[in-house]
């Protein structure tokens, strides 16, 4: 795990650096830092990520690479709504929500559209990959 984490640091201080673009298998994708707290910690942890921009609303997927477990953030997210977003060089406050069924398989269709690799992940996988909507609390 340790090398993962290290790729996410890394993505992370790229990221902040380059005001919010990062390059490597990345370079061109919306990508967002979401910070959660732990649902068992209760510490803030960051994890780079892509999105879907929908309206005002930020899409984010559960998909861990089509692993059959859901990632550390979805669980967070799910125990402590609140969070905070950076895109760009632009940091706010979120509100997640876990899309419904219909919603998600819509959201989760344009995004394997665009991202063929989402699709695959999905394939991989018994499990429905769950989608998270993240509101702007100003919004």
């Amino acid at each position: 795990m340790t090398d993962f984490n290290d790729w996410n640091q890394k993505t992370i201080e790229e990221f902040r650096s380059a005001g919010g673009k990062v390059g490597g298998q990345f370079a061109g994708a919306p990508i967002l830092l979401l910070t959660s707290t732990g649902a068992r910690t209760g510490q803030a942890r960051t994890t780079p990520m892509m999105y879907l921009a929908d309206g005002g609303r930020f899409v984010v997927f559960a998909s861990k690479a089509g692993a059959p477990t859901s990632p550390d953030w979805y669980h967070n997210l799910v125990a402590h709504p609140r969070a905070s977003v950076e895109v760009g060089t632009e940091t706010f406050e979120v509100d997640a929500e876990v899309a419904s069924r219909e919603e998600r398989d819509r959201l989760y269709a344009i995004q394997s559209e665009r991202y063929p690799g989402f699709a695959e992940y999905q394939e991989k996988t018994t499990r429905v990959i769950p989608v998270v909507i993240l509101k702007s609390v100003e919004a």
